[in-house]
């Protein structure tokens, strides 16, 4: 393991890997460490969301060729509310584009990038490395780290954890503020009686919301809002009770779900770090903010945070790279894109998520406006594909 290096990436999930990949090329020593043995996010069995933006991303860093076969495209969401008048149809034939966004394996894409980057010379990635504590200061930071249970540390012009928040607790100059929205997500793969036709829905109940974005053929990756009592209750009921029970909180527009799979829960809060930079350190994707899942934003963001990460990165050199300049203008960047993609989702969890008397006919009325003002629908369509910056 390289002593120093300009860039070390603490994280080598998607958007560690991202950023290490899109900074081939340019003559930097990159070190990225990562917690997990080499094929454990081959077993991971959550289902991601991709935006068109961020399957642009990956197209540029070469590998979406190998990700297209195992990826379902939505063309349709269809947004709408249980009990109430109103919906709103984005489709991607109206935006001119291929899709508005495709469902991924988790998996697929880590497999995918953990093979782009062991084929990468310049980066040197090193598997079971932890990170225990971070110095930031001076010219470089230093990072103390545990691998195969010797300690070490490592020293660099820039540090960047992509890591989801899961090592470093405390950060040099950084405060994180957390509010718990009180409910969890039920997660599953459902097989359904009806064709889904690449349609994905996003249901608002007084509970939460319901999604359903396809996956396969005949399938659906279903993410369940409810109370945590109400949600672990339904991921202990018996495959029939469950599909059962799915079918009344959301409906016919599938016909019958036949069979579930894959059922975990996990609790929803929004987690935000103030500020994401500090001389010689940046976080970006879940590790700066953690967002709800609805209308999945939450993961596009982070690859976009990498994205333009890396776009700046390859600009500087030096001892530049990690500076005060670079830092804050990153910052500057990052911060429409950022706030508007947390103002977003919780605006739609405080607005659609609750029962107070008098708004579901306001809510309903919103949605069959924005479904008649076509302007408005290639607004939000275009910014849910690409972010704040459109």
């Amino acid at each position: 393991m390289r002593d120093r290096q300009d860039i070390l990436i603490i994280g080598g999930g998607p958007v560690g890997a991202t950023l290490a990949l899109a900074l081939r090329g340019y003559g930097h020593a990159i070190t990225l460490l990562e917690a997990r043995r080499p094929d454990a996010g081959a077993r991971d069995p959550r289902t991601l969301a991709l935006s068109q933006g961020s399957r642009l991303i990956l197209q540029r860093l070469g590998v979406w060729t190998e990700l297209a076969p195992h990826a379902t495209p939505i063309d349709t969401i269809h947004v709408s509310q249980r009990g109430r008048l109103g919906r709103t149809i984005l489709r991607a034939s109206e935006e001119q584009q291929e899709a508005l966004g495709y469902v991924l394996s988790y998996a697929v894409l880590s497999e995918a990038l953990d093979r782009k980057l062991a084929e990468t010379q310049e980066i040197a990635v090193e598997y079971g490395a932890r990170a225990l504590a971070l110095e930031t200061g001076g010219d470089e930071a230093v990072v103390s780290i545990e691998r195969d249970g010797a300690a070490g540390k490592l020293s660099s012009r820039f540090v960047v954890l992509a890591d989801g928040g899961r090592s470093l607790n405390e950060l040099p100059h950084m405060k994180r503020e957390t509010r718990d929205y009180g409910h969890s997500a039920l997660v599953a793969h459902v097989e359904c009686e009806l064709p889904h036709g690449n349609i994905a829905y996003e249901r608002f109940t007084p509970l939460g919301p319901v999604a359903l974005l396809p996956e396969g053929e005949r399938g659906f990756a279903l993410v369940w809002t409810a109370e945590p009592d109400e949600a672990e209750r339904l991921r202990n009921l018996s495959e029939i009770e469950f599909l059962e029970g799915l079918h009344r909180h959301f409906g016919d527009r599938v016909g019958k779900f036949l069979e579930v799979n894959g059922r975990a829960t996990f609790p929803l809060r929004l987690s935000t770090l103030r500020p994401v930079v500090t001389p010689r350190l940046a976080v970006i994707g879940n590790a700066a903010q953690t967002l709800h899942p609805v209308a999945g934003q939450g993961f596009n963001l982070g690859l976009r945070d990498a994205w333009e990460l890396a776009r700046i990165a390859r600009r500087v050199s030096g001892d530049a790279i990690g500076g005060e300049a670079m830092l804050a203008q990153y910052q500057a960047q990052r911060r429409m894109d950022t706030g508007g993609g947390i103002f977003f989702t919780d605006f739609l969890v405080r607005t659609f998520s609750n029962d107070i008397p008098g708004l579901g006919p306001i809510r309903g009325a919103g949605l069959a406006m924005l479904e008649m003002v076509a302007p408005a629908r290639h607004f939000v369509a275009r910014k849910m594909s690409f972010g704040a910056k459109g």
